[in-house]
């Protein structure tokens, strides 16, 4: 069981300020070592004939990423 603290000690402990200081210094050095992501170039697509008989429903990429996102 630990001890009340008493009025005349600091409130942060010499632990929890090492510990925290330690986990801040790994969180940056983690930073530091992991690769940048560096943002895909979007490929522009040739738009697709118009169907002859009509109609205009194709499977194309964005309402595939739909399917995808309704998926349970």
């Amino acid at each position: 069981m630990s001890k009340p603290p008493r009025p005349d000690q600091p409130a942060l402990r010499r632990r929890s300020l090492f510990a925290g200081a330690g986990v801040v210094g790994a969180a940056a050095a983690a930073t530091a070592l992991l690769p940048s992501v560096q943002p895909e170039v979007p490929v522009a697509q040739e738009p697709q004939p118009a169907p002859t008989r009509g109609g205009g429903y194709s499977l194309s990429a964005h309402v595939q990423h739909y399917y995808k996102t309704t998926r349970i």
